[in-house]
């Protein structure tokens, strides 16, 4: 017998084909009589399985409501069960997206929370962590093993992330490790010579949590959605990753690392991996300084394996659009994510309004297995339903007139390169700018 979930997929899917039928007819264009009789065809099959999803709802309701604690159970056994089978959520960071909802539904009490989440079904560990965590300053601290999964999923919404930055513990909150500044000396030596003496140089890196918060709006219609769904899940857990995701990015790239700012690649750079670009190149020029980047980190013996672009979308575009005199397209690989043999990833967190005529950008070539990311294990959420804030475009919203909750999650963390060689930023890129439709 279909469960209630596949009941409930095979409707949509049913759905989603008489609902093409019926724009094709609101588009102006005639239903032929074949399309007429699987428009009626889809109609009946919805309302009959309509009648099952319903009649399923009522049976899963009746069985729950009937069933029998285990100390308690109709055979007498009050042991438990030898074997316990647990469907987990696939949705990442589906724990974070439950609590954010329930603990925004119960106005921020969490002994209502916990008793929404195993009223409604919810796993066990989202109830016994609405139980037992205890708030922290301005909200709630989210469990540890939850946080695992929210730092998890955020690889794909971080481009700093995503190519390959090494993310580490910090204990207490800081964490010192030494750095090579300076290689030993190896030479050849005759069989009557001493073995010259030589040391490696070293420097630290030190990271210390930095505090960083993203505010994320949700709508009120989905944080009143009390059941598990997957579908509300994924749309929570979604605006909490891309907020914090892009928050990372920004400071993670071009923070300057004054006063409780972590310090981003563009200031971790040494002045000589600092590189001009040519204002109007040809392609030779193009080619060549690009070349010139990645230079600067095989002479400093960098292993190459983990390197990388991340630049402005404009700038990527423009380098996908150049042809040689042949019409050809000079980077053609850029088509499969790599340009000059290494992946690249763009960023609308590296700005292209630079520079004294405000329109100019920067590209960056780095060793992404070097850069380093300092988590410390703890998020805190809090929210309100009344609380204002500043889109995009610096306009103020009031949550309330939209119906919306924000919710705020602090996080702590820091970043740092353990070879500064490894980074190489190309900077005045005035590339792409004429290609801006207004």
């Amino acid at each position: 017998m279909p469960t209630v979930l596949e009941l409930r997929n095979e409707r949509a899917t049913l759905n989603d084909q008489l609902q093409a039928l019926a724009k094709k007819e609101a588009g102006g264009a005639a239903l032929s009589a074949e399309e007429l009789a699987q428009f009626g065809d889809l109609e009946a099959k919805i309302t009959a399985i309509t009648g099952q999803i319903t009649r399923a709802e009522v049976a899963e309701r009746a069985l729950a409501g009937s069933a029998v604690p285990l100390n308690e159970s109709a055979q007498g056994i009050a042991s438990p069960p030898a074997n316990i089978s647990v469907i987990e959520n696939q949705v990442p960071g589906a724990k974070m997206a439950q609590m954010v909802r329930l603990l925004a539904a119960a106005q921020g009490d969490q002994r209502l929370a916990a008793e929404m989440a195993e009223k409604a079904g919810y796993g066990s560990d989202v109830s016994m962590a609405l139980s037992t965590t205890t708030a922290g300053s301005g909200g709630v601290l989210v469990p540890t093993n939850f946080v695992a999964s929210v730092i998890d999923s955020l690889r794909p919404m971080s481009v700093v992330r995503k190519m390959g930055c090494v993310s580490i513990p910090l204990n207490n909150g800081n964490m010192t490790m030494p750095r090579i500044i300076g290689n030993t000396a190896v030479s050849y030596i005759g069989s009557d010579d001493d073995i010259t003496v030589t040391d490696m140089a070293f420097a630290d890196l030190k990271l210390s949590a930095k505090k960083v918060a993203a505010i994320v709006p949700i709508s009120n219609d989905l944080l009143a959605n009390s059941g598990v769904n997957p579908r509300i899940d994924q749309i929570v857990s979604n605006d909490l990753q891309m907020s914090m995701g892009l928050s990372e990015d920004l400071h993670f790239i071009r923070s300057d690392g004054s006063g409780v700012l972590p310090k981003g690649m563009r200031y971790w750079a040494m002045a000589g991996n600092v590189v001009v670009a040519p204002a109007t190149p040809n392609l030779q020029e193009v080619d060549s300084y690009l070349s010139g980047l990645m230079l600067r980190l095989e002479n400093a013996n960098i292993n190459m394996m983990g390197c990388g672009w991340i630049m402005a979308p404009r700038t990527v575009r423009w380098l996908g659009a150049l042809r040689d005199g042949n019409g050809n397209k000079a980077f053609p690989e850029i088509e499969q994510g790599q340009l000059k043999g290494y992946k690249f990833a763009l960023t609308t967190q590296i700005p292209t309004n630079l520079g004294a005529g405000g329109d100019e950008s920067e590209i960056y070539f780095v060793n992404f297995a070097d850069m380093y990311i300092g988590e410390d294990q703890q998020l805190v959420i809090a929210y309100s339903a009344e609380a204002s804030y500043k889109d995009g475009a610096g306009n103020t919203i009031s949550s309330f007139q939209r119906d919306q909750t924000l919710i705020r999650v602090v996080a702590k963390h820091d970043f740092g390169p353990r070879h500064v060689e490894s980074i190489v930023v190309g900077t005045a890129v005035k590339w792409g700018k004429s290609m801006l439709v207004v």
